[in-house]
Parts: structure tokens; C-alpha cells; sequence
């Protein structure tokens, strides 16, 4: 890295929350793209060894937002970003390093690690900012609907089979985007309003190596971007 990528960096990331974001992380996701507009990237897992990450297995192709990439809310603040920041309904997929949360699909149980959601009819995800319940999963048969606006999580397609919450804006501030996940892709060129999906063997790969044991992380960003940040933020070479 260079003197001015190197200050840049340190200018836009403070080296306090730096410290913090790998740490205790045995379990790394890495999706990289070629640009900010770019819907088509690659994954590859990766484990902890003692201070170093090494790959786990082969990397898989993954499809983004419709609109490529934007800065999203995730483990490290960023603080005036050079590039997009992801805005809800922007068709963006969240940059940055992300928590994983809770893995759901529409069979009533899963053999998975992972906290399991069975997904029934009357589940959302709330996209309407104003609610209280933004970027929340809910059970509208149970909650008090005080939202506009939401997603039916137990669709007539596939694509939520099997999924996995990506911890994007979470809490939540209003407007930065919401109901961001892994999830199984319509192929390989088709891009999402701003999830990250892809084959249905490779969701099922992380439901069997995910492990919330291990503190799983998503790092998402732009080849760029990854090259700009891996010092500072402790990533392993792709």
C-alpha cells in the first residue's frame, strides 16, 4: 500500500474501530467485485489460524445489488467514504464488514449451527423506514402492524429456500437500508435489489460450515477497496 492509500485510509477509518473488527473472528467470508457497479462477485471462506486467516476450499461466483455496491452500517464506522453509501431502496449491496445473524428457510427445521428461522406465511422483514420495526423479521400474525411497508419472507420462488441476515444497519437508522441477506440466486447474471445470493449448493455450504461459535464475519467491497483497507483492517490476500 502506498504513503497516500495508506493515510487515506487511516483518515476515513479510525484506527480504534480498526482494531476491533476481526478480532475474535474465526470464521471469515470475503466477496470481492470488480467495481462500485458491478452485480457479479466472488466469495471465498476463509479460517483462523493462530493470527492469520488461510482459504477454506474453493471460492464460489455470488451476484449483487442491480446497482453494484454502496458504503452500508456495519462493524466499522466509516466516516465520510469515498465512493456510494447504500440508501434504502437503492438497489445497492451493503460494502464493509458485517456480522451474520439468524439462517431461515421454508423447511420447519435445518441442519445448521446457525440460529434457524422456519419461515411460515405471515413472516416479514419491515422496510418501512418510519417503523419501529425497520429492518426487522416479524411475524405479522403476532406483532402489532405498525408499518407501510415489507417483504413476504415465504415467497412463491426459491430464493429464500435457505437464507442467512446479513447483520447490515443493524440497529437500525432510518433510510440506510434494510432486509439485506444471503440467499439462493435466479442465476448467474440475474442481480438482486441489494442481497448478496447465489448457487443453492453454496448456501448450503455455509449452513453446514457456519459456526456462531466462531463469530462469523462478512467482509463485502470492491477489489479496489479490499486492496485499499486489507492492513488496516487485518485481511488475509485473496
Amino acid at each position: 500500500m502506498n504513503i497516500l492509500l495508506k493515510a487515506l485510509s487511516v483518515a476515513l477509518f479510525p484506527l480504534a474501530a480498526m482494531a476491533q473488527g476481526l478480532d475474535g473472528s474465526d470464521q471469515l467470508i470475503v466477496v470481492t467485485s470488480k467495481s462500485w457497479d458491478d452485480i457479479q462477485g466472488t466469495a471465498q471462506r476463509y479460517e483462523r489460524h493462530g493470527q492469520t486467516f488461510r482459504k477454506f476450499e474453493a471460492p464460489f461466483a455470488v451476484v449483487l445489488g442491480k446497482n453494484g455496491m454502496g458504503w452500508g452500517k456495519g462493524l466499522l464506522d466509516i466516516e465520510q467514504p469515498e465512493g456510494p453509501v447504500k440508501q434504502e431502496g437503492d438497489g445497492k449491496a451493503p460494502a464493509g464488514m458485517f456480522k451474520l445473524g439468524t439462517a431461515f428457510g421454508y423447511a420447519p427445521s435445518a441442519d445448521t449451527r446457525l440460529p434457524y428461522l422456519a419461515l411460515t406465511p405471515t413472516i416479514e422483514c419491515v422496510d418501512d423506514s418510519q417503523s419501529t420495526r425497520y429492518n426487522e423479521l416479524v411475524d405479522g400474525a403476532v406483532v402489532d402492524k405498525g408499518w407501510n411497508s415489507s417483504e413476504r419472507m415465504r415467497r412463491s420462488d426459491e430464493l429464500y429456500r435457505q437464507g442467512i441476515v446479513i447483520q447490515h444497519n443493524t440497529p437500525a437508522t432510518p433510510a440506510a437500508g434494510s432486509c439485506i441477506f444471503f440467499h439462493i440466486w435466479r442465476g448467474p447474471s440475474a442481480p438482486t435489489r441489494g442481497c448478496t445470493a447465489m448457487d443453492p449448493a453454496n448456501i448450503a455450504q455455509l449452513f453446514d460450515w457456519l459456526d456462531p461459535g466462531k463469530s462469523p464475519v462478512l467482509v463485502q467491497l470492491p477489489e479496489a477497496q479490499y486492496e485499499q483497507l486489507r492492513e488496516h483492517w487485518k485481511l488475509p490476500k485473496r
